[in-house]
């Protein structure tokens, strides 16, 4: 089965700021994300009628028309893949072709994406692949404790935090997390940060359980 992608060029959503954003169907998404159909923002309504739009195949396209668009970016865009869906490859294997594809297409641009397809050794090397390569993409944990586990890895690290979690914390060994710096300043936007794009950050960026099942998601953090 191949999945359905959608590119936002210009996102209206005031967190993100103007910039593109892509949309997978959503059976790219791994049945073992505990925040599948569970918690999960990208099932709040406006973002989840257009994820169903994209998910039918009544919006959006194929893989080739995808990374057709993403290549014609003006070099040095900031764009986010996937602000609902994740990487390619059916339940929890990376299609490490198809992002190869994607990270083709990026050349020159600098893409960022949070998959939570698991972190198995055929995965990993797809994602270490991708980064190598210039398209950032980074780990994502549930929450500090599985954080902690997934730092081994030495690759960019994201986690999910509670809604009221703090602007810095640290984990176990030390390692700073970083609370998105747009959930919590009105004048700040992934635009005007960009720092999920950066391989080389020294820190794990987290992002407070949000949307309208924020309660949810957060009964499932590690």
């Amino acid at each position: 089965m191949t999945h359905t992608y959608h590119l936002t060029r210009t996102s209206s959503n005031a967190k993100t700021g103007p910039i593109p954003v892509s949309t997978t169907s959503e059976e790219s998404c791994p049945p073992s994300c505990p925040f599948y159909r569970s918690g999960c923002y990208a099932e709040g309504y406006h973002l989840r009628n257009h994820w169903d739009k994209v998910s039918d195949g009544s919006r959006g396209g194929s893989l080739e028309e995808f990374t057709d668009q993403i290549r014609k970016l003006p070099r040095g865009t900031l764009w986010r893949h996937n602000q609902a869906g994740d990487l390619p490859g059916m339940l929890e294997a990376i299609d490490a072709e198809a992002l190869e594809k994607i990270t083709k297409a990026n050349r020159g641009k600098r893409g960022f994406t949070y998959p939570h397809k698991p972190p198995t050794p055929a995965n990993l090397k797809a994602v270490r692949k991708a980064n190598a390569d210039g398209f950032t993409v980074s780990l994502s944990a549930n929450g500090m404790q599985h954080a902690q586990l997934l730092r081994k890895h030495n690759l960019p690290l994201v986690t999910v935090l509670p809604h009221d979690a703090p602007a810095f914390q640290r984990l176990e060994d030390g390692t700073p997390v970083l609370t998105c710096p747009a959930t919590r300043k009105d004048n700040v936007t992934c635009a005007t940060c960009g720092i999920c794009a950066k391989q080389d950050r020294k820190f794990v960026v987290g992002f407070p359980a949000h949307g309208n099942k924020w309660k949810k998601a957060e009964g499932v953090l590690k």
